[in-house]
């Protein structure tokens, strides 16, 4: 498999600040998450196996970031395939292998290499657009592809795209009145 492999499943959204697009057989959840070590811990403190990990693949001082995070779910289940993390510092993306009862999750993460590829998010909608079947059959969502209706997606991710874009731009403007958190393209050296 590519990129990092976890066997702890990616930190749920908070329903509260997801707005969820039905579109038929998949639902998009569109999300602004400030990840923080505090909130990892309280995630997966009841499960000792996943804590662990969490704990032993954190980096000094804990995983932090934010931005806006695009889940794919599975209309009928909630089963999430693949989620988009268009955070400031380490964008990413993950294929949520979904897995037998019992057995562990399998959450590939796949680091976005901002430097080559730029702004992840019209790379993340452009890959709804284009890539979607494909990158649900590598989830192991296959079965939702013959289910899919193709104009009613794109017709999903128009407005996905937009609330996307709204979020990251009120979160922005909302960080820049009150510090002075560099933007991702002050950051490279």
């Amino acid at each position: 498999m590519i990129g990092k492999t976890y066997n702890i499943p990616p930190q749920p959204p908070v329903a509260e600040h997801t707005r969820m697009l039905p579109a038929g057989a998949l639902t998009f959840g569109v999300e602004y998450r400030d990840v923080d070590p505090a909130s990892l811990v309280e995630t997966y403190k009841d499960n000792a196996a996943h804590l662990a990990e969490l704990e032993e693949r954190s980096p000094a001082g804990g995983f932090s970031d934010e931005g806006v995070s695009i889940h794919v779910f599975d209309t009928e289940d909630g089963h999430e395939y693949l989620r988009f993390d268009v955070f400031d510092d380490e964008p990413h993306y993950h294929y949520v292998h979904r897995t037998p009862a019992g057995e562990e999750p399998i959450n590939n993460v796949i680091d976005f290499d901002a430097a080559a590829m730029g702004d992840m998010l019209p790379w993340a909608i452009e890959r709804l657009r284009t890539r979607l079947p494909e990158m649900l059959r590598e989830a192991g969502g296959g079965h939702l592809v013959a289910e899919l209706d193709g104009a009613l997606v794109d017709r999903v991710v128009d407005d996905v795209a937009a609330l996307a874009r709204e979020a990251r731009d009120a979160h922005r403007a909302a960080a820049g009145a009150t510090s002075v958190r560099a933007q991702p393209s002050d950051r490279r050296g």
